[in-house]
């Protein structure tokens, strides 16, 4: 499956972004996805991951209450809704995918499938 990241941007702090990830080729419905992001000298973390079957989520503490991870099916696409961002959020956002996955697959070797990355720069 080929993953294409977009949806970054410039926003002000307090502000919000939706973040979207479409998927080609493979059976999209299959596949674990999710988001992880590597702000400038520091290792990428997990940020978000649905399930498979869309039925779970999981959410780093840092961004729990403020983004939330969605999938349409449907349109092969998975989505970061991201609210109330902080300075802190501005990082170099990708996306991944893995099949069968859980929505706890929060290792970065988890994960074989992954798009480009979309940066996201929050202005204080």
């Amino acid at each position: 499956v080929q993953l294409q990241a977009s949806g970054g941007g410039l926003v002000q702090a307090g502000g919000s972004l939706r973040l979207s990830c479409a998927a080609s080729g493979g059976t999209f419905s299959t596949y674990a996805t999710a988001w992880f992001r590597q702000a400038p000298g520091k290792e990428r973390d997990f940020v978000a991951a649905v399930s498979w079957t869309g039925g779970s989520t999981y959410y780093a503490d840092s961004v729990k209450g403020r983004f939330t991870i969605s999938r349409d099916n449907s349109k092969k696409t998975v989505y970061l809704q991201m609210n109330s961002l902080k300075p802190e959020d501005t990082a170099v956002y990708y996306c991944a995918a893995v099949l069968y996955g859980g929505s706890r697959n929060t290792e970065k070797d988890q994960y074989n499938y992954w798009g480009q990355g979309t940066h996201v720069t929050v202005s204080s």
